[in-house]
């Protein structure tokens, strides 16, 4: 009686784990066909040899976007779009209401960090897991209301550079090569444009490899910059020091010097994509996102924290007084 009783347990377990395994792919929607991100990404998630998680999320769907004002986006929407349609068979949809009756998860691609809260808006409505690329937002209040939103829409939602999950950067916290973190100097492009922060354009990449390698904590930032550079050195509350210097002419390169209590080393630079959409597809999965929120807060307070220091000549700004203007709770 036990044996046939186990036998038929067994045969359930299987049966349900093959189900499992013959699920459809998830239905990802793109908002924004303005960035490298989109081709990139859809190369990855529609490639029939996918393996794993990245074979269980397919792009379906796109709306196009675009910001007139930045050439960055202006300029290319119209070759993306083209290359989602013509090479990966993407259906182009009129808005991102049509685009939301079609997919599961999304994926809010769109270069300019400004339309960020508009367009997640309806999703946030829709209650469906999104993934926002980098800057999250176009401005630290703009950043707090779309992650007070997706609260309190209950949506999951993330944000990250792909610098976070280069793997050689996500262990050195933990590296017991480096013992205890005591400090790291990251470094990485700064390239600005003038409707954003100034880091927030592409100094994100390099400020989330530190934050990666310091964990959160920062109290107050200052900053020098040149047109050739910036320089911005973070206080963290337990008395580390941590740096970011964005590069504007030069070699373009990622990386960063940890410190440790046993032996001080460099870190990883970046190795593609593919590490970022297997956290972006485990997300989709499991609604559960890899970066809180309140570190995700803590790094846009950081670089809005870096250009108020320099509005006022290189001097300290805690990132409680910028969270506190832009309508958040001060850390």
């Amino acid at each position: 009686m036990h044996r046939a009783i186990f036998a038929l347990l067994l045969t359930l377990i299987v049966s349900l784990s093959v189900r499992g395994e013959d699920k459809p792919p998830l239905k990802a929607g793109i908002i924004g066909l303005d960035t490298s991100h989109v081709e990139a990404f859809t190369k990855v998630l529609n490639n029939p040899k996918a393996e794993g998680v990245l074979s269980r999320v397919r792009v379906v769907a796109a709306y196009p976007g675009g910001s007139s004002d930045i050439p960055e986006s202006r300029d290319r929407v119209e070759g993306y779009t083209k290359t989602l349609r013509d090479k990966f068979g993407v259906e182009i949809v009129d808005s991102i209401e049509e685009l939301l009756k079609r997919v599961d998860v999304v994926l809010l691609e769109s270069v300019d960090g400004r339309p960020h809260l508009e367009q997640v808006k309806p999703v946030f409505r829709a209650k469906k897991p999104v993934f926002i690329d980098k800057p999250v937002a176009g401005s630290l209040a703009d950043a707090v209301e779309i992650y007070r939103l997706a609260k309190e829409s209950g949506t999951p939602c993330f944000s990250s550079s792909s610098l976070r999950f280069n793997p050689q950067i996500r262990s050195a916290r933990t590296d017991p090569k480096f013992g205890t973190i005591l400090g790291c100097d990251a470094y990485g492009p700064c390239s600005l444009e003038p409707h954003h922060p100034d880091l927030f354009w592409y100094g994100i990449h390099g400020v989330e490899t530190l934050f990666t390698i310091m964990g959160p904590g920062c109290e107050s930032v200052t900053r020098v910059k040149t047109d050739n550079a910036d320089f911005v050195t973070g206080k963290w509350k337990d008395g580390r020091i941590g740096t970011f210097r964005g590069m504007r002419k030069g070699k373009y390169d990622y990386g960063a010097m940890v410190f440790g209590t046993k032996t001080n080393g460099p870190s990883g630079r970046f190795e593609g994509y593919e590490p970022l959409l297997i956290e972006i597809c485990k997300f989709f999965e499991s609604g559960k996102p890899p970066v809180t929120a309140e570190e995700t807060l803590e790094i846009y307070a950081f670089m809005e924290a870096a250009d108020e220091s320099e509005r006022q000549g290189s001097k300290p700004v805690t990132l409680a007084s910028v969270l506190d203007r832009a309508g958040a709770k001060g850390k």
